[in-house]
Formats: C-alpha cells, sequence, structure tokens
C-alpha cells in the first residue's frame, strides 16, 4: 500500500508545474547545462523515515546548502565564541556573492554568504585531513551514504571562480582568512560541488530538525547549542536578499543553493528539501519557492504559527470485540498535523489491520489541519479499498464527511457506542 503522504507530495510537484520563470545558473557552465524541468520534493521526519517523489534519483550539487553544515562543523571545532570573533551573523541584504566586508570589523556579515561561508570553510581543522575532506565525511554521515564531489563541475566552476578569489583575497587583506587564499577557494568549491539527491538533503535538514541527531543513527553530529544558533542564522540570513520575504511567507529556517535545491528546517518535526533547476533574481529555486510556501501552508510550518506538539498521533493500539466483531481501535490524540500524523500512516502501512473493522477514535484530538485531514482521508479510503470496514469516532466533528473513489463512506459512532465494546486481550490496555 502507498503511503497518502507521497500521493501529497506528489500534488506539490503537480501543483507548482506552470511555475517556469527564471532560468539556471548561467555564470556556471556546468550548471547552465542542467536540466531545467527536473522537479523532486522530499520530506523526513524526526524519526527518520524520508518521503520522497519526483526526480528523487536526480544528483545535483549542494552548492550553498552546503554552508550550514560546514559553519556548524567549525563551531564544533572551535566553539562558537571563537567564530563568532571572525564570522557575524547579521543579514547582509545583499546577493550572496557580493564584494563586502563589514566596515567597522573587516568581518564577513554572516556564513550564508560567499564572503562568510569561504572564511567558515578555512576555520575547518584539518590536520588530520583536508578541510574539505571532513566536510564530505559530515556529509555522508548526514546522508548515510557516501557523498561525492563532482570533479567535472568543481573544475568547471574553479575556472570562473575569479570573484570567490577577490573575495578570498579581500579577506585575507582584512586578515579575516585563516588560509591561503586560492587553497580556500579551491576547498570551498569542491565543497559546494558535492553530488547529493532531494533524499539525502531531507535526512540532512531531519538531522537539524532532530536538534543535532541523525535520526537513524542516533549519532550527535552537532550539540544542541550549535544547532539552535545555526537555525537562527539560517532564518535570518539563509536566502539572502530575499530572507526577509521568505520569512514572512514561508516562515522556517532554510538555505538554498544554485543548483536549484533548497531546504527547510521545522524544528522538532521534519526537514524538507525541494529541488528545481530555474533560479529567480535572488539566486532561489523558482519552483523550489512555490513548492516550499504550498508546503508551509498546508502544514502549519511557519514559526509564527501556534505551538503544536510534535509527539505522535497514535495513542495507542488494541483489539476489541464490537458487536460482536472483532475491531482493531487506533486512540489518536492532540493536534493531527503532518509531522503527527505520519506515524500513524507508517504503522498502517507496515503493519495492516488484522481485522476487517478498524475503528479511529478521535474523541482526544484537538484539531486537524487540512494536510492531515487529506492524508487522513486518503490513508482510509485505501483501507476501504483492501476490503476493511472503516468507523469513526470523532465527536468534535474535526473531520469532514468523504467518500472513497466508489462512493463508499466511513461510518461515524459516538464514543458511548465504542464504550460498549470489549478487549479482545484485557491485557492490551
Amino acid at each position: 500500500m502507498r503511503s497518502p503522504i507521497l500521493d501529497y507530495l506528489d500534488a506539490i510537484i503537480e501543483r507548482t508545474a506552470h511555475v517556469d520563470t527564471g532560468a539556471t545558473a548561467d555564470y556556471i557552465p556546468e550548471l547552465a547545462a542542467a536540466d531545467p524541468d527536473k522537479a523532486a520534493v522530499a520530506l523526513c521526519t524526526v524519526n527518520g523515515t524520508v518521503y520522497a517523489v519526483g526526480d528523487t534519483d536526480r544528483e545535483f550539487s549542494i552548492q550553498s546548502m552546503s554552508k550550514p553544515f560546514a559553519y556548524a562543523l567549525a563551531i564544533e571545532d572551535h566553539g562558537l565564541d571563537y567564530i563568532l570573533d571572525r564570522v557575524g551573523v547579521e543579514p547582509s541584504g545583499e546577493a550572496f556573492n557580493e564584494l563586502s566586508l563589514d566596515p567597522e570589523t573587516g568581518k564577513p556579515r554572516n556564513p550564508m554568504i560567499n564572503a562568510g561561508a569561504i572564511a567558515t570553510h578555512a576555520l575547518v581543522r584539518a590536520e588530520e585531513a583536508p578541510a574539505v575532506d571532513r566536510v564530505l565525511a559530515l556529509f555522508s554521515e548526514l546522508a548515510q551514504r557516501p557523498v561525492e564531489i563532482d570533479t567535472q563541475l568543481a573544475a568547471s566552476e574553479l575556472a570562473t571562480g575569479d570573484r570567490n578569489l577577490g573575495l578570498a583575497y579581500l579577506l585575507h587583506a582584512s586578515g579575516r582568512l585563516a588560509q591561503d587564499p586560492s587553497t580556500a577557494v579551491e576547498g570551498y568549491i569542491r565543497q559546494c560541488s558535492a553530488n547529493v539527491t532531494v533524499h539525502d538533503l531531507a535526512l540532512m535538514a531531519s538531522t537539524l530538525a532532530n536538534g543535532g541527531v541523525q535520526p537513524n543513527t542516533g549519532k550527535r553530529l552537532f550539540s544542541r547549542h550549535t544547532t539552535r544558533h545555526l537555525l537562527s542564522v539560517m532564518a535570518s540570513c539563509g536566502m539572502y536578499d530575499a530572507a526577509g520575504d521568505w520569512f514572512t511567507s514561508v516562515g522556517i529556517p532554510a538555505k538554498s543553493g544554485v543548483a536549484g535545491g533548497i531546504i527547510g528546517v521545522l524544528p522538532g518535526q521534519v526537514g524538507v528539501a525541494v529541488f528545481s533547476p530555474r533560479l529567480d533574481a535572488h539566486g532561489n529555486s523558482a519552483r523550489g519557492v512555490a513548492m516550499m510556501e504550498r508546503l508551509s501552508e498546508d502544514m502549519g510550518l511557519h514559526l509564527m504559527e501556534a505551538g503544536r506538539p510534535a509527539r505522535s498521533s497514535l495513542r495507542e493500539t488494541r483489539k476489541e470485540v464490537i458487536d460482536g466483531e472483532p475491531g482493531t481501535v487506533y486512540v489518536l490524540q492532540g493536534d493531527m498535523v503532518l509531522s503527527s500524523i505520519e506515524s500513524l500512516v507508517h504503522e498502517l502501512i507496515e503493519n495492516p489491520p488484522a481485522t476487517d473493522l478498524v475503528v479511529f477514535d478521535m474523541s482526544r484530538v484537538d484539531e486537524v489541519l487540512p494536510v492531515a485531514r487529506r492524508t487522513s482521508a486518503a490513508m482510509a479510503a485505501k483501507l476501504i479499498d483492501t476490503g476493511h470496514r472503516i468507523v469513526l469516532v470523532d465527536p468534535e466533528e474535526t473531520v469532514p464527511e468523504f467518500q472513497d473513489s466508489q462512493g463508499r463512506a466511513v461510518e461515524r459512532w459516538t464514543p458511548e457506542r465504542l464504550a460498549q465494546s470489549q478487549l479482545i486481550d484485557p491485557s492490551e490496555r
């Protein structure tokens, strides 16, 4: 049975297909040749489950989406105070490749623009291995697979990297670069040329959503303090001179890359990644921004939304005899957002109910967001299609009437009727 969360992500791809403005990054020959019609979207919950649709096997270079992770690695190497003394955290209000430093301190304004990212790369410790190798090793741990450099792309960027080299010499002249300029730029460009997929990026972003712990391996890669600081910088600086528009419309910490990717992080809930190569005037994926806006609206991702619990929506599962018929009862709780209902969907797909009668008790549910409503309705329809009889106990009427594709509706019971059932195995209570 296919997860309805994948169906929802398919709809995101379809609903943004009309966005064909912008162009590929023509100042880098390898990126200019990218297929502009490729598109993909993925999300990963803090329990490590990845959902991805579209061109999910398409590898593309991580580009500036590498900056947050290299910055976090430098902080882990030296401590936050040491890094803050060398790289600022103020939004620049300028394009990503502007030749600018703070006029008073001479340091880069933040680590998300190229000047700050070059300085940050040079701060990654390289006693035992080159800095770029340590960054690649970090990417591989985050993505749970070997992440490698696209050497042809790196050569293409190095051949056209005069502006980055100019930034490095400017940093060197101000005493803000810890390496030889050419060495720092080469390492930074190779860092940006690592190939990833949206699956990789969603998993990488979920580590930030999970407080710095890789959700599948359980390994702490960044401290909570580092992660909190990093997400704050991403929220204010991650989308360059479009950061204000981004935060008001999407409202989550994010970082874009000129190959067409964007990662986003909702702390405690999900990491999200999108891909589409056409860039807008700010250097961000035009269709990717549209996909992220849709995801934020549907999933209630905006950080300024009233807080919602990220706990599982599934409180308990029990077997009961109801009107003489064996049934499986799923007791739900809290607010149903996509990140909380995902655990229920995952359970139903991995362990389908063994009884024909399936009851969803929503007596403890307070609110159901639209995306969770669609997901739960789609899941119920899939269960009906496989021969199950579905009953909904929903005293607050949080879920409206709905039918499956053949017009079959779920039954609705009162809590009192469900209370008359008998447990098959009292120990399960």
